[in-house]
C-alpha cells in the first residue's frame, strides 16, 4: 500500500492517503509522491495596473501580467474570487502556459512586473518559483500576492526571486483567522517577518469586514503590531468589503470606519496609511511623512500627479521607501 504522504509546503500539513487531495484541492498524493494538478495551467490571465495589487509604492503607473490557478489553503468566507480560489482545477478553465510563455508574454505586452495573485500562490508554488526566476533574469519585478500562510523552508527558497510582496493581514486575532479563514494567525506574522527580514518590500491590506474585524481597539492592535515588527515605512491598506461569497448579509463597510481606521494607523505612527474600494478618498493618495505635501495623487487605479523623483519627496528631499525604477 501506497505511504501516507505529508505536504510541507503550508501550515496546514495535510496528511494525504492514496488519491487523496490537500485542503487546497491542487496537490495530490499519486504513488506515494505528492504531485501539483496545476502547473503551467493557470486559469485566470491577465494585464493589470499594479495599483490593483494594491501596491502604491511600486513602479507607480505600470502594467504587471497577472495570474492564478484554481485553489487556495484558505476558506476565507469573504473571498472575492471563490468561483477559482475555491474550486478544484477541473471546475475551471484553464490554460497551457508554462514558465517560458508567462515571461514572455510579459515582456510582449510591455509588463514590468508578474503578479502571482488572485488566489493563493503559495498553492502553486513550484510554477511560481520557476517562473519568478525566468522573470528576474529578464529583468521583471515579481509580485507575491499572498495570504502568506506558508511554511518557512519554501518562503526561504521564494524569498531571492521575489523583489515585493502584497500580503493580506486579515486581522489580528486567532479567533478571527479560525472562523473566517480556516487558518492560524502565527505562522502569518512569522512568514511576513522573515520576507522583512530577506529584504522583500511588504505592503499590507486589511480588509474592515464589519462586526468582524472593525473594532477600534483590534485596528490598534494591528497598527501597533506593524510599527513594532516591521518599522513606520511598511504601506497599510485597509480595504472596504463588499458582500461577497459566504458574507451576502452583511453591509459594505462604511466610509467613516476606513477613515476612522486610517486616522488610527496614522496616530500609531505608521507613515502611509491607505484607504482601498473607495476611489476618490484622499486615502489613496501617498502623502510626504515630513512636510505633509502630496507626492501621488490617485483616483482608483489611475495616477493624476507623481511627485517622488529617484525615490525622494521632490519637495523636501525625504527618502519615500519603495521600489521606484
Amino acid at each position: 500500500m501506497p505511504p501516507i504522504v505529508e505536504c510541507r509546503l503550508c501550515h496546514h500539513r495535510c496528511r494525504l492517503n492514496e488519491g487523496e487531495r490537500g485542503q487546497c484541492r491542487v496537490r495530490i498524493n499519486l504513488d506515494g509522491k505528492l504531485y501539483s494538478l496545476v502547473y503551467g495551467k493557470p486559469c485566470s490571465v491577465h494585464i493589470d495596473p499594479i495599483e490593483k495589487k494594491p501596491l502604491y509604492h511600486v513602479l507607480p503607473a505600470s502594467a504587471s501580467f497577472s495570474l492564478a490557478t484554481a485553489g487556495c489553503n484558505l476558506r476565507c468566507k469573504f473571498c472575492q474570487n471563490w468561483q477559482i480560489s475555491q474550486s478544484p482545477p477541473e471546475e475551471t478553465e484553464n490554460i497551457e502556459l508554462p514558465p517560458e510563455s508567462v515571461v514572455r508574454e510579459a515582456l510582449n505586452n510591455r509588463c514590468r512586473s508578474i503578479a502571482y495573485t488572485y488566489s493563493d500562490p503559495v498553492i502553486f508554488y513550484e510554477y511560481m518559483l520557476d517562473t519568478a526566476k525566468l522573470a528576474k533574469q529578464n529583468g521583471l519585478i515579481n509580485i507575491f500576492r499572498t495570504a502568506a500562510f506558508i511554511e518557512e523552508e519554501p518562503l526561504l527558497e521564494l524569498c531571492p526571486f521575489i523583489q515585493t510582496a502584497s500580503v493580506d493581514l486579515k486581522g489580528i486575532t486567532e479567533e478571527y483567522y479560525e472562523k473566517m479563514c480556516s487558518a492560524r494567525l502565527e505562522p502569518v506574522l512569522q512568514a511576513i517577518k522573515i520576507m522583512h527580514r530577506q529584504g522583500v518590500w511588504i505592503e499590507l491590506t486589511n480588509l474592515v469586514v464589519p462586526t468582524w474585524n472593525d473594532k477600534e481597539k483590534d485596528i490598534g492592535d494591528l497598527c501597533r503590531w506593524i510599527k513594532d515588527n516591521l518599522g513606520p515605512d511598511v504601506p497599510l491598506h485597509f480595504s472596504r468589503f463588499w458582500p461577497m461569497h459566504q458574507l451576502k448579509s452583511l453591509p459594505p463597510t462604511p466610509e467613516k470606519t476606513l477613515t476612522r481606521a486610517r486616522e488610527i494607523g496614522l496616530d500609531e505612527g505608521l507613515h502611509y496609511v491607505y484607504v482601498g474600494n473607495i476611489p476618490e478618498h484622499e486615502g489613496n493618495n501617498t502623502y510626504c511623512p515630513k512636510d505633509g505635501k502630496l507626492l501621488i495623487h490617485r483616483i482608483g487605479y489611475s495616477i493624476l500627479e507623481n511627485n517622488i523623483i529617484d525615490g525622494k519627496c521632490k519637495f523636501c528631499g525625504t527618502n519615500i521607501p519603495g521600489l521606484w525604477a
